[in-house]
């Protein structure tokens, strides 16, 4: 599922270019399509209800015991094919399950894009994992300090209504402009010390 065009990538770089001209700080935006394959979870289902299938033919009929290991065998075998289904698959995760792995991945790209570097501590990740509906900012120890909490999780919540109502773009680019305009509060920069050190461009992770 893609949540911007080539187009709308173009206007996420220039906002990210535009919210840093007045600051020290660094932001990074990023899309994951999503955050993990859950590949485990067909074979998880299908193995608890194969698991339960012998028990009434072994207590009410007079099956053969190689029949029902067969029968057992083919519902595992179904349902693992069945649940594979990407969409099928997704549905059966629990949602604490599939936002504990975007916030994983966040932090994993947190320090694999150097954030925890920039001079300051002052890099700011805004993170989105599309197929666990999920949108995460994560702040380096002093713009945290400064801002806190709530004011990213408003920021989160007003981008999660705009790609929930189909503005995706629109809700990245000001969701980029008012973490430009916390970092520009806390942490203005001067012309000698203003340097383009991340990437600009929205970051679109490949599949997991």
């Amino acid at each position: 599922m893609l949540l911007v065009s080539e187009a709308d990538k173009r206007r996420v770089a220039e906002a990210i270019a535009r919210a840093e001209r007045g600051t020290a700080g660094e932001i990074v935006a990023m899309i994951a399509p999503e955050s993990s394959s859950y590949l485990y979870i067909p074979f998880l289902w299908a193995g608890c209800v194969a698991l339960a299938v012998p028990w009434p033919f072994i207590f009410w009929t007079w099956w053969p015991v190689q029949h029902i290991y067969l029968l057992q065998l083919a519902v595992f075998a179904i349902l693992v094919l069945a649940l594979a289904h990407r969409s099928l698959r997704f549905a059966l995760v629990p949602r604490s399950i599939k936002h504990a792995r975007a916030h994983r991945r966040a932090l994993e790209h947190f320090l694999a894009q150097n954030l925890y570097t920039t001079v300051g501590h002052t890099g700011v990740l805004l993170f989105v994992s599309v197929a666990e509906g999920f949108a995460e900012i994560i702040a380096d120890a002093a713009i945290h300090e400064k801002v806190g909490n709530a004011a990213w999780e408003a920021i989160v919540a007003d981008l999660a209504d705009r790609i929930g109502g189909g503005a995706a773009a629109d809700g990245l680019i000001d969701a980029i402009a008012t973490i430009g305009q916390h970092l520009a509060h806390h942490f203005p920069a001067s012309e000698t010390e203003r340097r383009n050190v991340l990437t600009n461009h929205l970051i679109v992770l490949p599949p997991a």
